[in-house]
């Protein structure tokens, strides 16, 4: 993986949903063929890999992510492969349902939010001194992924989605010098400025279950030296901005699509 002090990419995709009813092919095969063209540094794929948490789901999913040419990836469950105690199953085509990477000046801590048959989620306070000790050491880019929404999403109807301990989990992800934080779950892509963290989650990149005028897509972060930019991908309908930052001086611009063509900044 290049150092953040040259360049490097990663391709953020969620909620793939295999298995259910709404779950399309092909829809997954254009990203897989668009992220290898990309040939990122890493992919993180921030969960609902399935729709009931079964094995044969989890089959399809692994196949699937198995396809895309990355040598360095991070996986965790969401909410729909906990169920029927899918997470036993996760373990077992994935490994650990939290996870540390680190490589040439890079961390990244994933955390399963997830509860079991629950679509509600939650880090929880026994972690925090874990996360803690995990972004403890020195590293020039600091990445957070979970399922679960860290603050309320526009757009998505009555929230009740943000992880019960969101407060708390700020609180720590701060502390830790946490630069960006990844998410999914609500299939509805967005992006904050919270103090000095960029929280931006992404959209269901294969599921029709979709809300409003979302489309489905998923999300490239390029980092070159102190910059960075954050792409929105349609699969074979192009791109568009969502957000830019400096992770030197934390100025941003924030792009927001108003209708199909018409993109403007805040």
């Amino acid at each position: 993986m290049p150092a953040p002090g040259e360049s490097l990419t990663i391709a953020h995709l969620s909620d793939i949903h295999c298995g259910g009813p709404d779950f399309v092919p092909s829809l997954m095969e254009r990203a897989i063929a668009e992220i290898n063209e990309l040939q990122p540094d890493l992919v993180i794929c921030s969960g609902d890999l399935t729709t009931f948490g079964f094995k044969q789901e989890y089959l399809i999913a692994r196949g699937y992510l198995d396809r895309l040419d990355c040598e360095r990836f991070v996986v965790i469950p969401g909410n729909h492969d906990s169920r029927n105690v899918g997470y036993i199953h996760f373990e077992e085509f994935f490994g650990e349902r939290h996870s540390v990477l680190r490589a040439e000046g890079v961390t990244v801590v994933a955390v399963d939010s997830s509860e079991p048959d629950l679509d509600h989620g939650q880090i929880g306070r026994g972690r925090y001194s874990w996360i803690e000790e995990q972004f403890a050491g020195p590293a020039d880019l600091r990445i957070f992924v979970m399922h679960h929404h860290l603050l309320p999403v526009p757009g998505t109807g009555r929230e009740r989605n943000v992880v019960y301990d969101a407060g708390d989990v700020i609180e720590c992800l701060q502390g830790c010098g946490v630069d960006l934080v990844l998410s999914g779950h609500k299939h509805v892509p967005y992006a904050w400025r919270l103090e000095d963290m960029f929280v931006v989650n992404t959209g269901t990149v294969s599921s029709t279950r979709l809300r409003g005028n979302t489309r489905p897509c998923y999300n490239v972060i390029e980092v070159v030296g102190k910059h960075v930019d954050v792409w929105r991908k349609y699969p074979f309908h192009g791109q568009e901005r969502i957000i830019q930052f400096s992770l030197e001086t934390r100025a941003f611009e924030k792009y927001t699509a108003r209708i199909e063509g018409e993109v403007t900044i805040r």
